[in-house]
């Protein structure tokens, strides 16, 4: 069985793409939309995350806040970087995932600010170096700011396929007072996400030009 989706670009183009379902339908969805963002010029990424921290001031996402997890960007992603900073301005305290040292496909949560010591992850990726006092729980976090490969309008989401961000957020379904909130381009919306029933999907997704309520 195939699928047919479409992929907007950030010039108003639409890419079609027939793909096999379903975990070949997810990795092939994967890499077009990794391709997507990827391709974005280093002053567009600027500019869509200017316009995503504008658009999260205008609407006072975080402002009420006191705890909000991030995460820095990697592949394209949307840079939430200068969002970060506006909560650090706003008293909003923030904090980052690292790999978990003990549960393995696991996320766990550190507090971040300016002055927190970075290393590199298996992945490349910059971290805070895991110390237990800076451990923040789940539970503490009002906003968890989500990176993703894609995303539709019901609040699916496509991660990079390693799963620590479903298993890390499983416990989190019955937290009605923490929102989970997907950072993506406009270009990485499709029609519609192949789903699995551990996938874990957001209650809001914020672009630089939108805020979709899931």
């Amino acid at each position: 069985m195939c699928s047919v989706i479409n992929i907007a670009l950030n010039n108003n183009l639409i890419l079609t793409v027939v793909i096999q379902a379903n975990n070949s339908e997810r990795k092939q969805l994967r890499q077009q939309l990794r391709k997507a963002r990827q391709s974005l010029s280093t002053e567009q990424q600027q500019d869509a995350s200017i316009k995503l921290l504008n658009n999260i001031v205008a609407n006072n996402i975080v402002d009420n806040a006191q705890i909000c997890a991030f995460y820095l960007a990697n592949d394209g992603e949307l840079n939430p970087k200068p969002l970060i900073e506006y909560c650090w301005s706003k008293g909003v305290k923030t904090s980052l995932p690292v790999i978990h040292p003990f549960a393995k496909g696991h996320l766990l949560f550190l507090q971040y600010s300016a002055n927190s010591k970075m290393c590199s992850n298996q992945y490349g990726i910059d971290e805070p170096v895991c110390e237990l006092p800076d451990i923040v729980p789940l539970t503490q976090h009002q906003l968890i700011f989500t990176p993703l490969v894609g995303f539709d309008l019901n609040g699916n989401r496509l991660g990079m396929g390693g799963g620590y961000y479903d298993r890390t957020l499983s416990s989190l379904k019955q937290q009605a007072n923490i929102s989970l909130i997907g950072l993506a381009h406009d270009c990485q919306q499709v029609d519609a996400l192949p789903q699995e029933n551990w996938d874990i999907p957001v209650n809001k997704i914020i672009t630089p030009s939108r805020i979709i309520n899931c």
